[in-house]
């Protein structure tokens, strides 16, 4: 985690074509921006074919994707990108964000509001258990980066943004303010970051629910990926439950 790279890499985006631009209306949304300017400084390094699809970012390190979300999207990006080079999908989580209506026709921004909902790296379970098939791949990196983010929101019904929020609104542009986090899945030890401090030798998800936050039935999702990874085994059942055991 660099600090001060992610500072200058929130500078070149904010003082160029997204503050002309406004706020949304830019074709590349601003934590995407933000990130590939801070993992590669170098536009050169930006938006490279290889085969039939385009990287991020290719270079030193590899190909790295920058993924906010929709990892189904991803499979056949990953089939052609892991046989020919290393591969890290960064994925970014609003650790804390801050709520912002605006009024895309006139910019017109109501009180800035502060979420109680906040981030954690068990958030990125969903979009990896879509991806499963390539997590132990010897050429995948996965890098789960937690940010501070203003989070814009604007009514469904202009522009013709999708619906389905609540209160009707739609998430417009997210702005992100402060790196809290950077968290590199490189190996299979590595995906203990996943496990919780506490566990005791055998455990039911309900257990790993309570100690991680998640609840049981969440941690039963967790646990499906971690067993897929490798870092954790089934090992019999305790009543009608699953026994699980750490192997990594």
């Amino acid at each position: 985690m660099d600090k001060e790279r992610f500072y200058d890499a929130l500078n070149t985006v904010l003082t160029g074509e997204h503050v002309r631009a406004g706020i949304g209306t830019y074709g590349e949304k601003t934590v995407h921006a933000v990130l590939k300017n801070y993992f590669e400084p170098y536009s050169d390094g930006h938006e490279l074919k290889i085969g039939d699809f385009v990287a991020d970012i290719v270079g030193e390190d590899g190909i790295i994707e920058i993924q906010t979300g929709g990892f189904d999207r991803l499979r056949k990006k990953l089939e052609t990108f892991l046989a020919v080079s290393r591969v890290t999908v960064v994925y970014p989580i609003p650790r804390q964000k801050w709520v912002i209506s605006i009024d895309p026709e006139t910019g017109e921004q109501g009180k800035k509001r502060k979420s109680p909902v906040k981030g954690t790296i068990y958030d990125a379970i969903p979009e990896l258990y879509k991806i499963k098939e390539f997590l132990t791949d010897e050429n995948f990196r996965f890098c789960i980066v937690l940010l501070d983010v203003d989070e814009y929101r604007a009514p469904p019904e202009k522009d013709g943004l999708r619906r389905g929020r609540r209160r009707g609104y739609v998430r417009y542009d997210r702005i992100p303010r402060e790196l809290a986090d950077e968290i590199l899945i490189a190996d299979r030890s590595d995906w203990g970051y996943f496990i919780p401090a506490g566990l005791p030798e055998e455990f039911t998800s309900k257990e790993f629910g309570f100690l991680s936050g998640v609840g049981a039935k969440y941690a039963s999702f967790v646990l499906n990926v971690l067993l897929s990874v490798g870092a954790v085994e089934r090992v019999g059942k305790r009543g009608g439950a699953y026994l699980y055991r750490i192997i990594i």
